[in-house]
């Protein structure tokens, strides 16, 4: 082949076949450009071409799935990348009875991200974009105003429900409103499909983790329904993230993936390369973005490249790098590739 595109290199690289080169990517949230279309799409188009990422994850906020069932949020208040929650849906174990299949084409914050898709199609014609969706268990945990990560505190949430009264004293009604979400999901997936996407960044978060939800657990309440979610975009270019520590990405070889995006120094999980069925996506720690630390970020490139050379091989962040990643930082990162 002559001079790879973009897309031929990217659907190369997730068919598990060697391309040219490894492509490079990173993604950021864009607090301040993330509560409409307009701004979300402007802001993912001048970051990607700014850098000239092989490929873009599309970032919204990360709010935008549990808004589908009513939750609110003060957006003009931040911890991190989370507004501050000003109510949940579900406040009593009781209510996840209540959570029912949503109609993509009226739901707001769907129709809101399904024209930022569109802008950006637009915008970046011959870039490889990816929709961030997060698993109908994560976004049941956001619906219940709980955080998805271990010993962590959803900003603004008093937590009120516990995992112990939905998972086990109302285990039916999570199945129920676990596949209504699911549903409406995989309605989204199609709606994404038709606004012009090349696959999903399906984030299952801190969910995998053992002190969150057992292997038992995660198979009951995580797997069934990711596989629906993961079924309506099949024919799509799909990677999955199994976010935060003992994130288990071994557990999704028999998945309906393409790429596996895992924190490699993370505590608990297994370094780059382990033995995966999907192409890996990662090798850099993000927190160096935050830190500046140019030199780190090319060693750790050059050590991931080095050992991925045999491999086809995606080098990114191990997740999100901070909002306030330098220009530095981000510029000798995309140099590593050649």
């Amino acid at each position: 082949m002559g001079q790879w595109t973009k897309k031929e290199r990217f659907e190369a690289l997730l068919s598990g076949e060697k391309a040219d080169r490894p492509t490079v990517s990173a993604w950021k949230h864009f607090l301040d450009k993330e509560q409409s279309a307009e701004d979300l799409a402007t802001a993912t188009i001048e970051f990607t071409n700014k850098y000239n990422w092989d490929w873009m994850k599309i970032n919204p906020r990360a709010t935008y799935l549990s808004e589908v069932w009513g939750n609110r949020f003060d957006f003009n208040d931040y911890e991190w990348v989370f507004p501050k929650q000003l109510s949940a849906t579900i406040n009593a174990p009781k209510e996840v009875w209540s959570i029912e299949r949503q109609d993509v084409n009226s739901s707001a914050p769907l129709l809101e991200q399904l024209e930022a898709v569109r802008r950006i199609r637009q915008g970046l014609p011959d870039t490889p974009i990816i929709q961030t969706v997060f698993s109908p268990l994560t976004v049941l945990l956001f619906i219940a105003g709980r955080a998805f990560y271990v010993n962590q505190q959803l900003y603004g949430s008093e937590e009120k429900v516990s995992l112990e009264a939905l998972f086990v004293d109302n285990r039916a009604g999570v199945h129920k409103a676990l596949h209504a979400i699911a549903l409406t999901m995989a309605d989204y997936v199609s709606e994404l499909d038709k606004a012009g996407i090349d696959g999903l960044f399906y984030a299952v978060t801190g969910t995998a983790h053992h002190k969150l939800f057992d292997l038992q657990q995660f198979n009951e309440f995580s797997r069934p329904y990711d596989l629906i979610v993961l079924e309506a975009a099949r024919h799509k270019k799909n990677i999955m993230h199994t976010c935060g520590d003992y994130a288990k990405p071994e557990l999704f070889n028999d998945y309906a993936i393409d790429g596996i995006s895992w924190d490699t120094k993370a505590e608990g999980n297994a370094d780059i390369s382990a033995s995966l069925k999907a192409t890996k996506v990662g090798g850099v720690d993000h927190r160096y973005f935050n830190e500046s630390d140019a030199a780190k970020i090319r060693l750790e490139a050059e050590v991931a490249l080095t050992q991925m050379k045999d491999e086809p091989f995606m080098l990114a962040p191990n997740c999100a790098v901070p909002p306030n990643a330098s220009e530095v930082a981000l510029t000798e990162f995309k140099q590593t590739v050649k």
